[in-house]
C-alpha cells in the first residue's frame, strides 16, 4: 500500500471520527497542536489505525509520531 493510499484512509477517518476539517489533514499537521488531538483521542486514533489497517501498534513506537506523515510512514512499516 502506497503513502498516498494510507494517507486518504486515515485522512477520511480522522474526518469522520473527529471532525476536523480536511484543510488541516496534511503530512506536516502535528497531531496535538494543529489537530488538537488530546491523549483520549489519540488512544481512540490508535484504535482505528489498527482496525483500519489490521495491525498491531507499539505504546513505545506511537509515542514518536508527532505529526500525520510520521503516522502514515509508521502504518506503512507495519504493513
Amino acid at each position: 500500500m502506497t503513502i498516498e493510499e494510507i494517507s486518504e484512509k486515515v485522512n477520511a477517518s480522522l474526518a469522520e471520527e473527529f471532525e476536523i476539517e480536511q484543510s488541516l489533514l496534511t503530512a506536516d499537521a502535528n497531531i496535538k497542536t494543529t489537530l488538537k488531538l488530546d491523549s483520549l483521542s489519540i488512544i481512540d486514533l490508535v484504535a482505528i489505525v489498527e482496525d483500519t489497517f489490521s495491525i498491531k501498534t507499539d505504546a513505545q513506537e506511537i509515542k514518536k509520531i508527532a505529526t500525520l506523515g510520521d503516522l502514515y510512514s509508521y502504518i506503512q512499516s507495519k504493513l
